[in-house]
């Protein structure tokens, strides 16, 4: 233990004893008798469970002892490295006999999970195998308690002594425990809180030991809600854990969290909505479980509430994502000390401890379940994987079919997130028909009748329609003025995300097909052979990402903003020609090699003529140079936009970037970048000053191009700033009257409506957006559109512009008309109606250069591959101009 946390923990004790902030240790676990040979938490890192924070190493070095001390009943694994090299790891805790035959059970596990067993042969394999629990925490690093409450439950089920509940668990059980899913954010709280101790722990919240500055340690190295990442799979963490939940095929599955101090303990049944594809009977089990463990907290006195917050209708969080996989699966929410003590403002003082304590309550309740009736939920499981082949065998909508012919490399990309989820995906042959259509360049297709066949579901559906009661009752609480009860987005369709094409139908013909795997590389139709150049046709994020990497490895290529045709192919506004006379020797080799790294295409030019449009030494191609790029960041930005948006850019995109802090903006050489990117995020403005202000001025009146999203659009429509002709609307009203009379003058209210519309609020802002899928159409006669004719947007929040006038600059993307542009989700009325026609991205120069601003960011959770290429638009295209 550090010399200084020694001294803290012993002035901890002492305190206590004065009756200041009780510590952890007074706190009541469940009673064991505990065998020696077992070291303890406290011999081994130098505090016992809950007086302290374990860090990450201390929980692995802990995980190592245990596994040493009985090798027989537990072994450690490692299933991923995160940003910043720290490794993640889980434990399979059981009986000797259990892990001695791991493998069979995993085969086991394998066919059950297939859905293609007999009740027969379902029931003689769940009779002969344990149930796999799988405990997951921390996956927010700042969520602290629950990492340690799974540190004891292991320590529990391996020392204690003639236990028959623990006797139960590894007998008819397999424990997974992930005791860190997010190493990276644990630490960085455990950085800050450590810098800010003081002699003893203190209570108020505002002190700094609990009060993190930005990022805050939710968040992983790239500042990604790795509990939002299940799906979109862009996390190494992500990843890694995906890949061993499908390895051992979990029935039942936790995802501990914590929530706000003042809070008690959430356990299922979750609130509503309840996704439509969830069965009623992992419902039930649910309740099953919730009921149980009010059974423990009863026993020690420990409030709790199910029910009332925590949906279960997205299916990127922890529980939903297994729970589509067939788990019964569910959240917990300790309130949390973000430290070791907390001032509760009842008046009452929450300790760490406690949040231990309580957290190693649930997970054993947990396990007492599964324990009991091991083969009822090995059973349910099986059955849920069966039934999703049945369900979708004789539907409309079996085969899901993606065309390759436009946005061919987001297809891929989303062909392979589904392999990584264990989605069976297959290729058809250039020439096929299917769904009435001739795929002349082949297509990918998911036939929904599989064992994944309810998860491929939920992710491919164009729409998860809220349940009727449900949308009734968030209209009648808006009419009521209360808050809609939405945790999270509300659309999530991957075709209309990644913006691929896409058809359904009952029937299509696999026996040409081939499958696709995760670690395929991704088709690419490169020529050779040029004399005079090569041309990158700008369609999609892959040819984005080709011409990045080319301009990175030093090559020189030119622009066109107006369509050109050449030997009777058409090349669109925005492909990139790479001309012999402009590079090295070795140019071709280089793009070809990219071109078949990266998944892109390239064609061979045999002189500079061309059939129609701009010739290569036109005005109208610009050259290309690799952008440099400054990201804001730091306090004044949202720090998912933040560190979403830099991960797009230079992960996905492949362009470094380099951040600097709000504070610094002021003041910072700007002319050493040739993009600003301003993330989403309010009270920017106030971290910049009026300084900031003036230096991003200065930036774009001598040619630099400011890229801002959301809230960072809103700034620059200010008069201190004044770089965007735009500003953001109040919301507008459906039901109009009469306005309010002049003082002491009468007037008649003849209607509620009428009074209603009179003491609303003119200045009130648009309802909040709760995360909707949206059509944008391009204004296709601009550069900043090329690769486009409309796409799909994420809408979320309140901010929504009023078009710019074409004497200022242009609208480049608008919303749809109100008819036509909701394509996935539940939208006001209100909203739906002001936000037709209004801009998505809007396009003006000052001086030299340029702002791009959108009013939604296209960065979000980085799963909206379909908006890469836009962003690669801004970010390259831009400058060029």
């Amino acid at each position: 233990m550090h010399p200084f946390k020694k001294c803290l923990v012993s002035a901890m004790a002492l305190a206590g004893a004065a009756g200041i902030a009780q510590t952890a240790t007074a706190q009541t676990f469940p009673p064991a008798s505990y065998d020696p040979a077992i070291p303890t938490l406290e011999a081994t890192v130098g505090h016992s469970h809950g007086a302290d924070i374990s860090t990450v190493p201390e929980i692995h070095e802990f995980f190592e002892a245990l596994q040493a001390a009985a090798p027989d009943r537990m072994e450690i694994f490692n299933y991923a490295q995160s940003w910043q090299g720290r490794d993640l790891i889980y434990a399979a805790i059981s009986s000797p006999e259990n892990l001695a035959r791991m493998d069979e059970i995993k085969d086991a596990m394998d066919r059950i999970a297939s859905g293609t067993l007999s009740a027969a042969q379902i029931s003689e394999l769940t009779a002969s195998i344990p149930a796999v629990v799988w405990i997951s925490a921390g996956v927010h690093g700042d969520e602290i308690s629950p990492p340690d409450g799974s540190v004891f439950v292991a320590y529990h089920l391996l020392a204690a002594q003639n236990d028959a509940l623990v006797d139960q668990i590894l007998e008819n059980t397999i424990v997974i425990i992930d005791p860190s899913q997010n190493p990276d954010g644990r630490m960085r709280f455990h950085s800050t809180f450590e810098s800010a101790l003081g002699i003893e722990p203190v209570g108020d919240m505002a002190s700094a030991e609990h009060d993190q500055p930005w990022p805050g340690g939710r968040y992983n190295h790239y500042l990604f809600d790795l509990n939002r990442d299940w799906f979109a799979l862009t996390q190494p963490e992500t990843q890694g854990k995906v890949a061993a939940v499908l390895d051992w095929h979990p029935v039942v599955y936790v995802d501990a969290h914590e929530m706000g101090t003042n809070s008690s303990f959430y356990f299922p049944p979750p609130a509503d909505p309840i996704n439509p594809i969830i069965p009623e009977e992992q419902v039930d089990r649910l309740y099953e479980m919730g009921r149980n463990h009010g059974r423990w907290f009863d026993q020690y006195g420990v409030s709790y509430y199910t029910r009332e917050v925590f949906d279960a209708f997205y299916p990127g969080y922890g529980d939903m994502w297994p729970m589509m996989n067939g788990a019964t699966a569910m959240t917990f929410e300790q309130s949390s000390a973000r430290g070791l003590v907390a001032n509760r403002s009842d008046g009452n003082v929450l300790t760490y401890g406690e949040g231990v304590r309580n957290n190693a309550l649930a997970m054993l309740s947990t396990l007492e379940v599964v324990s009991r009736d091991s083969a009822a939920y090995l059973t349910s499981y099986a059955g849920y994987r069966r039934d999703a082949l049945a369900l979708n065998r004789g539907s409309d909508d079996r085969y899901v079919v993606f065309d390759l012919e436009n946005k061919d490399y987001e297809a891929e990309t989303l062909a392979r997130r589904l392999v990584m989820q264990d989605i069976a995906v297959s290729r058809l042959p250039a020439g096929t028909r299917a769904c009435g259509t001739t795929y002349d360049d082949g297509a990918l297709v998911v036939d929904l009748a599989q064992p994944q066949g309810r998860l491929a579901r939920a992710l491919l559906q164009a729409d998860t329609p809220l349940p009727a009661d449900f949308a009734e009752e968030q209209e009648a609480r808006r009419d009521r003025g209360d808050s809609p009860q939405l945790y999270d987005v509300v659309a999530w369709s991957l075709p209309l995300m990644f913006g691929t094409e896409s058809a359904t139908c009952g029937s299509v013909n696999l026996s040409n097909a081939t499958s696709v795997s995760a670690d395929d590389a991704i088709p690419s139709d490169v020529e050779t052979g040029a004399s005079f150049g090569y041309v990158i046709p700008w369609t999609d994020g892959g040819q984005a990402r080709l011409v990045i990497a080319a301009l990175r490895a030093g090559l020189v290529g030119r622009t066109t903003d107006i369509a050109f045709v050449q030997d009777g192919t058409e090349y669109p506004i925005g492909s990139v020609v790479f001309a012999a006379q402009n590079n090295p020797a070795d140019y071709a080799q280089t793009l070809q090699s990219l071109a078949r790294e990266i998944g892109a295409d390239m064609d061979a030019m045999a002189s500079s003529w061309v059939d129609d449009g701009p010739n290569f030494g036109s005005d109208n191609f610009q050259t290309l140079t690799l952008p440099r790029v400054a990201i804001a960041w730091d306090a004044g930005t949202s720090s998912t936009s933040a560190g979403n948006t830099r991960f797009v850019i230079e992960r996905q995109l492949g362009i470094p970037t380099a951040p600097i802090r709000t504070s610094s903006l002021a003041y910072a050489n700007l002319s050493a970048y040739d993009v600003l990117v301003l993330p989403a995020g309010y009270g920017l403005a106030g971290q910049i000053g009026r300084g900031g202000a003036s230096n991003i001025q200065t930036f774009v009146q001598n040619g630099g191009t400011v890229v801002a999203f959301e809230g960072a659009t809103d700034m620059l429509t200010d008069e201190a700033f004044g770089l965007l002709s735009t500003s953001s609307e109040s919301a507008a009203k459906l039901d109009h009257a009469p306005g309010l009379p002049e003082a002491g003058e009468g007037m008649i209210i003849e209607t509620l409506i009428e009074y209603e519309a009179l003491i609303d609020d003119p200045h009130a802002h648009p309802e909040s957006i709760p995360g909707v899928l949206a059509r944008v159409v391009a204004d296709e006669t601009h550069w900043l559109s090329a690769g486009y004719s409309e796409a799909t947007a994420l809408v979320t929040g309140r901010l929504i512009f009023q078009p710019l006038n074409e004497s200022a600059g242009r609208n480049v993307f608008r919303f749809a008309d109100a008819d036509s542009l909701l394509q996935s989700g539940y939208l006001w009325e209100e909203n739906r109606q002001q936000l037709a026609f209004k801009p998505f991205v809007m396009f003006e120069e000052t001086g030299a250069g340029s702002v791009v601003g959108f009013a939604q960011s296209p960065t979000t959770r980085a799963y909206l591959d379909g908006l890469n290429l836009l962003l690669a638009n801004a970010l390259i295209l831009a400058p060029a101009h």
